[in-house]
């Protein structure tokens, strides 16, 4: 097994309150030279429940110390998959998504008829909640992509607004300083997400001067000798040569079962993508966060959502064109109910990745400070 050497790891975000012990689908950037952020889920019931918020937890000390979380997005929706994003002169865009409230019923319902009461009088809490939101007709002014920009490094935010697309880490910075927010998409009307299956799944847009997003390209879905796989969740990064590589969730339940990453790549600035295709074995893990480390190297970290449960990380010294794959971060996690990494490099060139794991009885944000192998 490899192993990068491991400076740190310890528990960065947690809840005390018993009821809402869930933390989940972390990022982490430099919002500037003194300072770290890190944007994740929280304040949640469990994995699906319609009280997630979207937090921004900061450090001033490269990850020594944290901040207690502070609400940046909260919807009477469940506002999930948070990612923290710097951009031109100072600015911050702060991202997530959030599911409808039938989504959120058909999965509550699975609760409500479990034998244990706890589960039970969870589920009815739960589902009195949902029938309060549906009276006050909240999807049609909240559901889908949503955002907020900052114009001081992070410090405070503007109005919330929607995306036409979704990805756990947000957009990708370009070289230039814009935004190319390539994710998964919005039906035209944000208020309906695609079904699973449905073309063209990921797509490209650019925001403009106004904060508002113009589709620019689409990546086609990928398949291979057993049939179509379900395409979602890309992150992307834009090299100093201006290639764009992006890293996609690929899976697919069945004999065939697939959970890995595929990747695509842009040459013109996101205008047109290859045809994506596999970067390790079909049950790798995913998704996947990209850092171009300041050495050379590139950086993609993922969770590995079969035993050992964990967080792996593969990297590159040919700008994407091969992975050396499977180098462990973490490995003694309790269930696939984890992963999600991102990473950030430290000035002292250590690297800080976050992520999240359920421990049974709470669902926690954890960091790994390691320091890339010598290959």
């Amino acid at each position: 097994m490899k192993k990068p050497e491991i400076l740190d790891t310890r528990i960065i975000c947690e809840s005390t309150n018993p009821l809402f012990p869930y933390f989940a689908w972390p990022s982490v950037a430099r919002l500037s030279e003194s300072t770290l952020g890190m944007a994740a889920s929280g304040f949640r019931v469990k994995h699906v429940c319609p009280f997630g918020k979207g937090v921004l937890c900061y450090s001033h000390d490269e990850g020594a110390t944290w901040s207690a979380p502070g609400v940046i997005i909260d919807t009477p929706l469940d506002d999930r998959d948070c990612g923290i994003v710097p951009f031109g002169n100072h600015q911050v865009i702060f991202t997530s998504f959030n599911n409808g409230l039938a989504f959120q019923r058909e999965v509550n319902g699975m609760d409500r008829a479990q034998p244990c009461a706890a589960a039970r009088e969870r589920a009815d809490f739960i589902q009195a909640y949902l029938r309060y939101a549906r009276a006050l007709q909240v999807e049609d002014e909240y559901i889908g992509s949503t955002y907020r920009i900052s114009y001081d490094d992070g410090a405070t935010f503007g109005a919330l607004r929607r995306a036409p697309v979704s990805a756990p880490h947000g957009p990708c910075r370009l070289n230039d300083g814009t935004l190319l927010f390539i994710g998964t998409r919005f039906n035209g009307d944000p208020n309906r997400p695609l079904e699973k299956g449905e073309a063209g799944d990921i797509q490209c847009w650019r925001m403009d001067a106004a904060g508002a997003f113009i589709h620019v390209s689409s990546i086609e879905n990928a398949s291979d000798e057993d049939g179509p796989m379900e395409s979602c969740e890309p992150h992307a990064i834009q090299l100093p040569n201006g290639k764009i590589i992006v890293h996609i969730r690929m899976q697919r339940e069945g004999e065939h079962k697939v959970f890995t990453l595929y990747q695509s790549e842009s040459f013109d600035n996101g205008l047109s993508f290859t045809r994506p295709h596999a970067v390790m074995h079909a049950l790798g893990g995913a998704p996947a966060h990209l850092l171009a480390h300041s050495g050379g190297v590139l950086v993609s970290a993922y969770g590995h959502r079969e035993s050992p449960y964990g967080i792996r990380a593969m990297l590159s010294k040919d700008e994407g064109e091969t992975w050396d794959v499977d180098w462990i971060l973490a490995d003694q996690g309790m269930s696939s109910d984890l992963g999600y990494p991102a990473t950030v490099e430290r000035k002292d060139g250590s690297l800080l990745s976050v992520y999240y794991q359920n421990l049974g009885g709470k669902s926690v944000i954890t960091q790994c400070i390691w320091r890339l192998p010598t290959f």
